[in-house]
């Protein structure tokens, strides 16, 4: 079956890095979308990055220019850079995947059928 396992976070100072991965199996990588979430408690989930089965990568507005997504196939696995790190971007971050078909709204939770089960990102001042 699909399975979706994030590693990477913890806890890193205001203006640090971190690269987030999201290993995954059960699908042929690079035929299913994918997405990069995140959430606060008390918060909906925020799509933070959508790509596209084609290789199209968008970006959420508040983290364009500082979160990077890239992608390995020979290793089945996605990952985010998260750059310049602000408290704003404490959540815990998730992975998402979404069988092939129409895609759009990339940003809607429930556009995926396969999550994993998160990593925490804590930001420090």
């Amino acid at each position: 079956q699909v399975q979706l396992v994030e590693s990477g976070g913890g806890s890193v100072q205001r203006g640090g890095s971190l690269t987030l991965s999201c290993l995954t199996s059960g699908f042929t990588y690079g035929t299913y979308h994918m997405a990069w979430f995140r959430q606060t408690p008390g918060k909906e989930r925020e799509g933070v990055a959508g790509v596209e089965r084609g290789g199209r990568i968008t970006y959420a507005d508040s983290v364009k220019g500082r979160f990077t997504v890239s992608q390995d196939s020979a290793k089945n696995t996605l990952y985010l850079r998260l750059d310049g790190l602000d408290s704003d971007d404490s959540a815990m971050y998730y992975c998402a995947a979404d069988p092939p078909g129409n895609w759009y709204q990339w940003y809607l939770p429930q556009m995926y059928d396969y999550w994993g089960q998160g990593t925490q990102v804590t930001v420090s001042s």
